[in-house]
């Protein structure tokens, strides 16, 4: 089990001094699409990474955008990682670029759509590929389960699943379903790497803002999916009110204990 973090200029001198409980940096595709690929080879040669994409825009129907595919393989191929991996959702349609994230319904369409262009990914970075579960104000209704919908997605893709433990939560919380059934609904061969940061409230309603330390109901239910699944990694997520050196330690800390009992 290897635990990690994902990779922010912020973090920069820290993960240089080689801390404890860094043996694997995930690396943001978009982040080093305009520059940074000296320190990207410099990284690949110290570290297990991981590339992840934020906007290839998987679900949505029609050929992927050439021009982000080829940047994002560009990446890919400077540093060389374990595995490469984007979100079950879409961030574009056919006209305009939204910007964030959004779910996509589970039906056979959006399946075959999400399977295609994976394997298109897969195919053009020579990388396996992950595919990770986000959090949506809406539930969106369709044939399927959306647990039936990931098991047939990665069945179809021959991807694994990023299981983003807070996203999970989250989305519990908000849409009033249990998270333990929900995974364990969930084939546990497919489960490759887990993603968790704190999360945030807004009165009843719960926030990925990648902003907060690790709760303790989120470790429950880690410890709840390395039970279900042979995880082969867990990254930390931070992206903004961030730590201060010890504070990041202290993050990390909690993620070796995590390891240390599953």
């Amino acid at each position: 089990m290897l635990t990690g973090i994902g990779y922010r200029r912020e973090f920069s001198s820290w993960i240089d001094t080689r801390p404890a409980g860094i043996d694997c940096l995930e690396i943001t595709a978009e982040h080093f699409f305009s520059g940074g690929t000296d320190r990207l080879a410099q990284l690949a040669g110290r570290f297990h990474l991981y590339v992840h994409g934020l906007g290839l825009s998987l679900g949505t129907p029609g050929p992927l955008d050439p021009s982000r595919l080829e940047r994002f393989a560009r990446v890919v191929e400077i540093a060389n990682p374990d595995w490469i991996s984007d979100h079950i959702a879409f961030t574009r349609t056919a006209e305009v670029d939204l910007g964030h994230l959004n779910p996509v319904p589970p039906t056979s369409e959006a399946l075959r759509t999400i399977a295609d262009h994976a394997r298109e990914v897969s195919d053009r970075c020579g990388k396996p590929m992950l595919l990770e579960n986000i959090t949506s104000h809406v539930r969106l209704g369709g044939e399927m389960s959306e647990t039936d919908f990931f098991n047939s997605l990665c069945a179809r893709s021959n991807c694994g699943l990023l299981l983003d433990v807070t996203n999970l939560f989250i989305n519990s919380r908000n849409h009033r379903f249990d998270p333990i059934e929900w995974l364990h609904r969930i084939e546990p061969r497919f489960i490759t790497q887990l993603h968790i940061v704190g999360y945030a409230r807004d009165g009843d309603r719960y926030i990925d803002s990648h902003e907060q330390p690790i709760q303790p109901d989120l470790i429950e239910l880690a410890q709840a999916v390395f039970a279900h699944a042979s995880v082969q990694s867990i990254i930390l997520e931070r992206d903004g009110n961030f730590p201060t050196t010890r504070g990041l330690q202290t993050e990390m800390e909690k993620l070796g204990k995590l390891c240390e009992n599953r």
